[in-house]
């Protein structure tokens, strides 16, 4: 059995699956639900959430269907329990992927955020734009919609 690549996507990716389901961080979330093991924590799912209801989010689609996606991704996501805290980002609100990635041990962090980005590899772990994520994967060549 091929062991699944435990993956951390964060915020502003899983939003841009969301709104623009074209984009490159679409298609690699969309390649981590279908072929890994999705991490997420008490504090991604909250920021996920506050973030989903924001009402700016309003002209581009429903507060159902973020509602939706948030349990959706809810279901889908392994819950990890942080354990060991980290200090660690030059922006300390990305800690908690950080600490998930540290506590789930991920093989990779999927952003777009310099502050995370200028930490690769963090302890070891990857941490790859959704364009870097998706080369570094044989199955990316396909369609994974």
């Amino acid at each position: 059995m091929i062991e699944r690549l435990r993956v951390v996507l964060d915020t502003n990716a899983l939003v841009s699956r969301l709104l623009l389901p074209d984009s490159a961080p679409a298609r690699a979330v969309r390649l981590a639900v279908s072929e890994d093991r999705i991490l997420a924590s008490d504090a991604t799912l909250m920021e996920l959430a506050d973030v989903l209801g924001r009402p700016k989010f309003d002209a581009y689609v429903t507060i159902e269907e973020r509602q939706t996606f948030l349990r959706l991704f809810g279901r889908i996501a392994e819950r990890v329990q942080i354990i060991h805290v980290v200090r660690t980002c030059r922006d300390p609100k990305n800690d908690k992927f950080l600490e998930l990635a540290a506590n789930g041990s991920a093989g990779a962090i999927v952003t777009g955020d310099n502050d995370l980005l200028a930490l690769h590899p963090f302890r070891g772990i990857p941490v790859l734009t959704p364009t870097a994520f998706l080369a570094s994967r044989p199955a990316a060549s396909g369609d994974t919609r």
